[in-house]
Parts: C-alpha cells; sequence; structure tokens
C-alpha cells in the first residue's frame, strides 16, 4: 500500500516544511520522528505502548532480520505488519550501516560487500539486489536502498569514489525492486564536501526514487556543526514534493536544526538505549534517575509529559525499578523518550503552522539545554 505524500505548508523564515500522507485511513504528518525497531519490535515495548506513544512509521532493519528470523520467515508469516502486529507504516533501512561496521574496506567491491556474521563469525556476502530482494520479502511500506556508509574523516578521493558506487548499486537495485506495494528511497552521501553532496544528490535524483535521505551524519561522532552543514549541501538538491529523511538523528537538538533545514523524518535507537541506562528526556533537559536524589522523589519524571509512566508513576519508583534491574523501568523510560520526542515534533509542526520555528528553537534551548549546546 503506497501512501502519497503531500506538502502542505512552509514555514516563512526557514526550510521548514509541513506535509501529511493518507495510510490505513489515518493521517500521518510530518515532520516526524520515526520510533526504531531493529529486531521487528521496539526494544521492551508492545505494540500498543508505541502507538500510545503517537508514532507513525517506525523502522526495522534489514540485517537483523535477514539474520533472525530471515526473510523467508517474515514473508510466510504476511509480511512485517503481520509479524510484528503492527498496522502503522514501517520503514526498513538496507542493512548497509551494519554491514559497513562490520566490514573492512578491502571487502568492499563493485559486486557488493563480504562480512562476518556477528552471530556466529559465518562469512556473509550482501549486494544491493540481495539488500532489495530481502527488503521485498519483509513488505516494509519504505525500503532503503543499499548504500556505503564511508566515515566522515574519510578523504575526498576515498568519498567520490564511495558516492559513485552508491549511485551505482541505487541503480542496480531500483532496477531489481519488485515490490508494488513498497516504495523505494535513494540515499545521498559526501562526507562534508559541498560538490560531493551536490553531486550525490543530483545523480540519485535522476533515478527518480519514491523520496530521498540524507546519510553519512551520524557514524563517525560528527560536531554538529558538520551534520548541519551535511544537510545544508544537500537540501537544495532534493525535490519538494517527495519526503527527505536523515537517517540515525535523534537529539532533541537536532530535530529541531533538522527541521529548520527542510528536514522530514528522523530515526534513532536513542529514545531507548538512553532509558536501558537509567536517562530521561524532560522540558528542563535530561536527567539521570539513578542519581541519589531521585530515591525520595515522588514526582512524575516530568510535569508537562503526558505519557503513560509520567501519568502513573514517580522518579523514586522508577529509579527502585531502574537500579534493582528490573526490566520495567526500563520499559517506562522508553515509553516517556519516546513520547518526548514525538511530543517535540507535534509542537514542531504547530511552530509551522504559525511561522514561528525560531522562536521555539529559542525557547527549548532556554529550557533544556539552559541557553547554549554544543
Amino acid at each position: 500500500m503506497k501512501f502519497v505524500y503531500k506538502l502542505e505548508k512552509k514555514e516563512k523564515n526557514t526550510k521548514g516544511r509541513l506535509g501529511s500522507f493518507i495510510y490505513n485511513n489515518v493521517k500521518y504528518e510530518t515532520p516526524m520522528f520515526m520510533p526504531v525497531g531493529t529486531q521487528a519490535t521496539v526494544k521492551t515495548l508492545a505494540p500498543e505502548e508505541v502507538k500510545d506513544a503517537g508514532a507513525g512509521i517506525i523502522l526495522a532493519n534489514t540485517y537483523h532480520l535477514w539474520l533472525r528470523p530471515g526473510e523467508d520467515i517474515v514473508f510466510k508469516a504476511g509480511g512485517l505488519h503481520k509479524f510484528m502486529n503492527w498496522d502503522g507504516p514501517i520503514l526498513t533501512d538496507s542493512g548497509g550501516y551494519q554491514v559497513f561496521s562490520l566490514a573492512n574496506p578491502k571487502d568492499i567491491s563493485e559486486e557488493g560487500v563480504v562480512f562476518k556474521n556477528h552471530l556466529n563469525g559465518d562469512k556473509l556476502f550482501l549486494t544491493p539486489e540481495k539488500s532489495i530482494a530481502i527488503q521485498n520479502k519483509l513488505d516494509s511500506d519504505i525500503a532503503m536502498s543499499f548504500d556505503e556508509c564511508p566515515p566522515a574523516s574519510a578523504s575526498y578521493e576515498y568519498m567520490e569514489q564511495s558516492i559513485k558506487r552508491t549511485i551505482r548499486w541505487a541503480k542496480r537495485g531500483k532496477e531489481v525492486h519488485n515490490n508494488p506495494n513498497q516504495m523505494l528511497f535513494g540515499i545521498v552521501q559526501g562526507g562534508y564536501f559541498p560538490d560531493l553532496r551536490k553531486y550525490s544528490a543530483e545523480e540519485t535524483v535522476k533515478l527518480d526514487f519514491d523520496g530521498y535521505s540524507i546519510g553519512g551524519v551520524a557514524n563517525d561522532n560528527e560536531s554538529k556543526e558538520d551534520m548541519y552543514k551535511a544537510i545544508e549541501y544537500s537540501i537544495p538538491y532534493l525535490p519538494e514534493d517527495k519526503i527527505r529523511y536523515l537517517m540515525g538523528v535523534g537529539e532533541p537538538i537536532d530535530l529541531i536544526e533538522g527541521v529548520i533545514r527542510g528536514i522530514d523524518i528522523f530515526d534513532c535507537v536513542l529514545p531507548t538505549r538512553l532509558a536501558r541506562h537509567g536517562h530521561a528526556f524532560t522540558n528542563h533537559g535530561k536527567i539521570n534517575v539513578k542519581n541519589a536524589k531521585y530515591k525520595e522523589d515522588f514526582t512524575p519524571i516530568d510535569f508537562e509529559c503526558d505519557c503513560y509512566a509520567c501519568k502513573h508513576y514517580t522518579k523514586a519508583y522508577i529509579r527502585h525499578l531502574i537500579v534493582s534491574d528490573e526490566t520495567f523501568g526500563q520499559r517506562l523510560l522508553s515509553i516517556h523518550n519516546i513520547r518526548f520526542l514525538i511530543h517535540l515534533m507535534e509542537q514542531i509542526r504547530e511552530a509551522i503552522k504559525n511561522d514561528t520555528l525560531l522562536e521555539f528553537r529559542e525557547k527549548f534551548i532556554n529550557d533544556f539545554y539552559g541557553g547554549h549546546y554544543e
């Protein structure tokens, strides 16, 4: 079931965009944060809890599902939606990020990538055609092209070779994509070289994908300034009538700055990863509930939050669960952190409607970061 993206409004002071699409008779708005469900589950949470947090699109990971349980099992189950009991839209990544974290540069060829299975050490080979074939069987709503994810520290010469190969891979993947209900997105790379970002974007757009993503901004401990530049180098060459996706970004300020520069959708494992370590977003900054000062704090994580955890539980109780290594504590913090980012996107959308996005950013920086951030 393909959905059609509609650009509803552009914010007059920034490149912020309000968009929408209809899926299963439900209207979803962008900008949007997408929770990550790597192995067909958002860690520790039931689908109903993810939906109650206001999530729209969620992600699943092609590489991990290829290894376990295998795309054929998911296909026999009726596709990812039935397998994981999620009736909203699903995006699958290409597996490229995981593959390149496991591969050596010498193992990357024009044909594909040789790497070791992280579970048992078996030798594996992934090609653009194989990545698309897996995603076709998973039957997600959005599939991603198979791309190389070079580190931002890569040389100009390597980056140039890499993006040209990624474009050739994108073309090969598009040629074999055969799921009529599934959209296929292209990926723009190029590090922090303006001309390479421009070339990558223009050549990828020529292939006419259903949407476009900006990659390579969350894999090498890049500075925020560099991340924002990579967006700015790419956005001018992407069509206005298609979704723009910034991959792997989830810090609150980065969501705001990304939207200001023209991004529509984001994903990141950050909210659930932080939760498993006892950290929570609040409207006045990030806190660690394991700190002793919360031992007798019988107030919610955040008075301004409407999530299940904040409505029913206190910091003292959640701290007790976390320090006792009880999974319920991780669940509660995961619910809260995901809801916090989704609510942030709701506020961003409202600011776009009112043409007050810059004022919203200033207030958020004052409230969350104490007036400044790095």
